[in-house]
């Protein structure tokens, strides 16, 4: 069964910063896009960054969404299945909850749809 689990968030003050992690299980990893999305309240789910396959023919290319190019940094550790987010300068515009999915189409296409997905992590950034 593939389940993806989110960690990592919570409270950070403005300018601060926090790694969220995405443990993957119950599927081949390594030939898996995954990505983040998130979803502030009253707002549509906005995609935010996504990593290739490493096995894929843009060998673990990433891509971001505006809001968030040069803050955020997505990585992935096949040999853990596990993906992080690491967000620097965070902002309150940053609060939402975070979810990671996972699916095979290449991360230069779209940021936002996704075949599978976790439960979220809730990140807020507030003083």
């Amino acid at each position: 069964q593939l389940q993806l689990v989110e960690s990592g968030g919570g409270l950070v003050q403005p300018g601060g910063s926090l790694r969220l992690s995405c443990a993957a299980s119950g599927f081949n990893f390594d030939y898996y896009v995954i990505g983040w999305s998130r979803q502030a309240p009253g707002k549509e789910r906005e995609g935010v960054s996504c990593i290739d396959s490493s096995f894929s023919s843009s060998d673990g290319s990433t891509n971001y969404a505006d809001s968030v190019k040069g803050r955020f940094t997505i990585s992935r550790d096949n040999a853990k299945n596990t993906v992080y987010l690491q967000m620097n300068s965070l902002k309150p515009d940053d609060t939402a909850v975070y979810y990671c999915a996972a699916r095979f189409t290449p991360c230069r296409y779209d940021l936002s749809d996704y075949d599978f997905w976790g439960q979220g992590t809730q990140v807020t950034v507030s003083s």
